[in-house]
């Protein structure tokens, strides 16, 4: 089972590995592993590079994605990453991963955007209901699919888009992205959870709702 979840893996790297260009910036140097103490590092893209002649094997390992993530939450989903904040030898090299598990009967990956790259995603197992919303200019169309094991959706870059087990068992699918750092709006969290809270008059126009609604949601955020 482990050598199936590491073949998932580097197959939605290769897919992702095509938009690389098209996102990130291109390395300058066969490599460029990030680091957080910059006494010794040269900025190029991203973040601080190591000393080339300092890098090891582990600064391009992770390990882990066999494990199933906790899904006992609100929404019955957990994302594992594995961007340039986990894995420091992504940096500029514009790809980077995730593990997601879905709770059974209704775990969801809530709608969400990821404002610098395309996702890929392929089903490891369990049967999911995708699906992303286009632009305005494109009258926010709505498209979607049902998945099965091994089927593969695309996400367009900065779609709002989401996931939902409608299985009886729990899901799990692996995310690739044109990016070192996908980064993730949770448009629920940022609309009523932001810090500090939107004016609630903001809210109830753009919602039509009432405003003791609003002020209920923003409650639970």
């Amino acid at each position: 089972m482990k050598s199936a979840y590491f073949l998932v893996a580097f197959a939605l790297l290769a897919f992702a590995s095509s938009f690389v260009s098209a996102y990130d910036p291109s390395p300058l140097q066969d490599f460029c592993v990030a680091i957080n103490d910059t006494k010794n590092g040269v900025f190029v893209n991203g973040k601080f590079c190591k000393d080339p002649k300092l890098v090891v094997a582990n600064d391009f390992f992770f390990s882990g994605l066999d494990e199933p993530g906790k899904t006992s939450n609100a929404v019955g989903s957990v994302v594992t990453p594995v961007s340039v904040e986990q894995l420091l030898g992504l940096n500029t090299l514009g790809v980077s991963l995730a593990r997601i598990d879905f709770a059974p009967y209704g775990g969801l990956n809530p709608p969400h955007t990821h404002p610098r790259g395309t996702e890929i995603l392929v089903v490891q197992e369990g049967t999911l209901y995708v699906g992303f919303v286009s632009s305005n200019q494109d009258k926010n169309r709505l498209f979607t699919k049902v998945l099965n094991k091994g089927d593969v959706f695309v996400f367009p870059i900065g779609m709002i888009h989401f996931q939902l087990n409608i299985g009886k068992t729990p899901a799990v699918a692996f995310s690739a992205f044109s990016t070192q750092n996908p980064g993730t709006i949770t448009i629920a969290d940022a609309l009523f959870g932001s810090n500090p809270a939107i004016n609630p008059d903001v809210l109830t126009k753009a919602f039509m709702l009432d405003k003791n609604v609003v002020k209920y949601l923003q409650s639970h955020f």
